[in-house]
């Protein structure tokens, strides 16, 4: 699992491309997808901080921070500019940040709110993607929009996918009611 200084340091053109969609709204802003304790997938909207330490994110007491704690992995996609259908992703492993000095350096340079019940975590890169559609032929009429051009990063010092594909079940199981709690995001 590399960190994000890491993976700049082997691709810095696509850390700078992502850095620039994950912060082209001023703070970052993307969206975080957990595993919930099911193994279903959770999404919420974060405010990612990167550094030449790391990407990290300040997650407040909420089932996305449970997620995070419970199982680590995560992926972060870029919030869509405006103008394009650019999008930036980049997954992995998200670990808690202990070191009291590091949390507070961190802490000042990003303004989260002391007051609140947040957790910091740094979030390892496994793989980083950076997808750049071209705009100036879209919408004109009788030229056809070109293929996006795709730009993928794989941490080479990450363990080997499995080799065999996950059964995909042929039917649909019955439903099951149940009782849900609802909790704040």
């Amino acid at each position: 699992m590399a960190s994000w200084s890491e993976f700049a340091a082997d691709e810095p053109r696509l850390a700078d491309g992502i850095r620039v969609l994950l912060q082209q709204y001023g703070p970052g802003f993307g969206y975080l997808a957990t595993v919930r304790a099911d193994g279903g997938p959770r999404v919420h909207p974060v405010s990612p901080v990167i550094t030449d330490e790391g990407l990290f994110c300040f997650i407040i007491d909420s089932p996305k921070r449970r997620d995070l704690e419970r199982d680590g992995r995560y992926a972060l996609h870029s919030f869509p500019p405006e103008e394009s259908d650019d999008e930036a992703y980049v997954a992995g492993h998200a670990w808690p940040v202990t070191d009291p000095v590091q949390v507070a350096r961190l802490a000042q340079s990003a303004r989260a709110e002391p007051q609140v019940d947040w957790r910091l975590f740094e979030f390892t890169v496994d793989v980083a993607m950076l997808t750049r559609r071209e705009q100036h032929a879209a919408g004109v009429p009788g030229v056809a929009p070109s293929r996006p051009a795709v730009r993928v990063w794989l941490d080479p010092q990450a363990p080997p996918a499995p080799a065999a594909p996950v059964a995909v079940p042929q039917t649909r199981p019955a439903r099951r009611s149940r009782d849900v709690q609802c909790t704040a995001a």
